[in-house]
């Protein structure tokens, strides 16, 4: 048994790498149904863009606020069958609200949602991780990329699916979940011998980390620096995916579908920058490709509310790989500062950037209905300045796998 573990501490376990990303992949596009939901709701229930807000809201801050106590009580007592559970909430969420008819229980359903993905991140982070051996930023980028790839379908399921069937159309979503279920039965089998042959082991994973020399004091300046970064990136993607239609639409008399397609390029451009990532820390450096992900699209960002059309789909593509150079970077890296709390880093570092979504979601709403959204969109382009908070971090140090 000891010789099975640490085989797997080594050797990458690719299928289960390729399965967890995959279900992430389900997991998110459940969640991409909200803000697809938005130009719908707006006309045919009439809401405000403060209304539109709170929905978000309730979504990011239940998956914000559970996701690190759900990685603290997993780092103590792992449950592999939480994923399968928790994928069945979100099952009840998504049936709901495709036929919800009030404003009051939308938010429900969505509630219902967020607590889904709060207990898969977390759980599914650890997955990626007991799955990667040697390759941490490889695996983790593959689990995160199947996030953003299901994030960036939000603007095709708007186009394609909720403006032709409304509301209703968010009905075919329950099968996607269904399929999630069942796939995570068929993980957490697999992560239950996994914990099994550790304890007839009696040893624990090995983890190395490239940060080990750190003080407590620097672990947590490090870890108020990273929060920072994982602020201006997470509100300037959420104001892009929830609200930057409605920018196009009155700027530049864009259709909902031509609108949504312009934000599926940066989305999509944004998975494929969050694959890359990875492996770049893995041969750079986590730091350098997180100071490199926020600082290469500040001129851009700023240039994003002057240019004509043409101008608008090339910055967007632009910003969208390099600010997600540093999403899967960013849990990891932080899984190095406290290696002894895998599961309780990633729900605080992914779940982060679902708080900060939420926060960010009501005050663009807010913003939107009080200056206007051609001025929200200026105040906006400068978020990713506050990134270079990411250039006081400590370095980090290459590791090399056993």
């Amino acid at each position: 048994m000891t010789t099975t573990v640490k085989d797997r501490m080594a050797n990458p376990v690719y299928p289960i790498m390729f399965a967890i990303g995959g279900v992430h992949l389900l997991n998110d596009s459940l969640q991409a149904v909200i803000p697809a939901m938005f130009p719908i709701l707006e006309e045919s229930m009439g809401l405000t863009f403060t209304q539109l807000g709170f929905i978000a809201f309730a979504l990011n801050m239940v998956a914000s606020v559970l996701q690190p106590v759900v990685g603290y009580f997993s780092d103590r007592k792992p449950r592999p069958f939480a994923l399968p559970v928790g994928m069945t909430f979100s099952l009840v969420g998504i049936a709901g609200l495709a036929f919800a008819p009030q404003y009051w229980m939308i938010l429900v359903f969505v509630i219902l949602l967020g607590f889904g993905s709060a207990v898969f991140h977390p759980e599914g982070s650890r997955v990626s991780f007991m799955a990667a051996g040697s390759k941490r930023g490889l695996s983790q980028s593959i689990y995160q990329v199947g996030g953003n790839t299901g994030q960036a379908l939000a603007p095709l399921i708007s186009a394609y699916i909720l403006v032709p069937f409304g509301q209703k159309g968010a009905g075919l979503f329950i099968l996607v979940a269904g399929l999630a279920v069942f796939i995570l039965l068929k993980i957490s089998a697999w992560y239950k011998e996994q914990l099994q042959q550790e304890k007839l082991s009696k040893r624990k994973r090995a983890i190395l980390s490239s940060m080990e020399n750190l003080t407590k004091k620097q672990v947590g300046i490090a870890l108020g620096l990273l929060l920072i970064i994982i602020f201006a990136r997470s509100f300037y993607v959420i104001s892009i995916t929830n609200f930057y239609i409605f920018h196009l639409r009155e700027s530049y008399g864009l259709t909902i579908p031509q609108g949504q397609l312009c934000i599926f390029l940066f989305l999509a451009l944004g998975a494929v920058g969050t694959f890359f990532g990875g492996p770049m820390a893995d041969k750079m450096g986590r730091k350098n490709v997180i100071v490199l992900s926020l600082a290469l699209p500040i001129p851009l960002s700023l240039l994003l509310p002057y240019v004509p059309l043409w101008g608008v789909i090339v910055l967007l593509m632009l910003i969208g790989f390099f600010i997600m150079l540093s999403f899967s970077v960013t849990v990891v890296y932080a899984q190095e500062l406290v290696p002894s709390k895998i599961g309780t880093m990633a729900g605080l570092t992914v779940g982060l950037a679902f708080g900060m979504g939420a926060i960010g979601s009501v005050v663009i709403g807010i913003l939107m209905d009080s200056i206007g959204i051609y001025y929200t969109m200026i105040v906006i382009s400068f978020l990713p300045i506050i990134g270079l908070a990411g250039l006081a971090l400590p370095k980090d140090q290459k590791i090399v796998a056993a």
